[in-house]
């Protein structure tokens, strides 16, 4: 039953699995074009929303495992791990990744599948976010205050109040929805951008 159980997994198998895992999702970050700014940056003026699509595809398809995995008995609900969620300074979290998203061209995990296939301006915003892992470090102690305010395992289910099976056809429903959404609005702001990128 998973989640499996890696404490019998020695120190280099887990840090094989991990890079391996880490190696793969680049792969696919960097197929699917999230190592180009441009194309990244693009989500935020409606031209193009693939980010979008793509992450909410693998919310989707991780969601349906998950369920259906624990109403087949292969999963452990209560096993799996869910971050603790700390509403204030999440939502101030968001809204700094956010403009730093806008402003550079990528995420913290785009920048890195960006560096790694050698482009400078992931490379520097790569720095940059390294930068800002230092500076937060050095201010911790004084703000674990406000970042740890609320805390403990809160899911959509728990939150709505609803069985897990409604609550999996309504964000299905809420996909389908934003997809049919991000068409529309890209055929409505595209526009060419500079390079040729399609």
């Amino acid at each position: 039953m998973a989640p499996l159980d890696m404490s019998s997994v020695s120190p280099l198998g887990a840090a094989l699995i991990s890079l391996g895992i880490g190696f793969g999702f680049g792969f696919v970050l960097e197929q699917a074009g999230f190592g180009d700014s441009r194309r990244l940056a693009a989500q935020f003026y409606l031209h193009e929303m693939r980010v979008l699509k793509v992450m909410f595809t693998g919310i989707i398809t991780a969601m349906l495992l998950v369920f259906w995995g624990v109403a087949l008995g292969w999963i452990d609900y209560e096993l799996l791990w869910v971050n603790p969620t700390h509403l204030a300074s999440g939502i101030l979290g968001g809204l700094l990744l956010g403009m730093g998203f806008i402003i550079g061209g990528f995420c913290p995990g785009t920048s890195v599948v960006a560096a790694a296939t050698l482009k400078l301006d992931g490379l520097f915003f790569l720095l940059g976010c390294l930068a800002g892992v230092f500076v937060f470090g050095e201010m911790a102690p004084g703000l674990r205050g406000f970042w740890e305010q609320g805390g403990g395992r809160l899911t959509l289910p728990d939150w709505l109040g609803l069985p897990p099976g409604a609550v999996v056809f309504l964000v299905m429903m809420m996909a389908a929805f934003m997809f049919w959404g991000a068409e529309k609005l890209e055929r409505a702001f595209a526009r060419p951008r500079p390079g040729g990128v399609e």
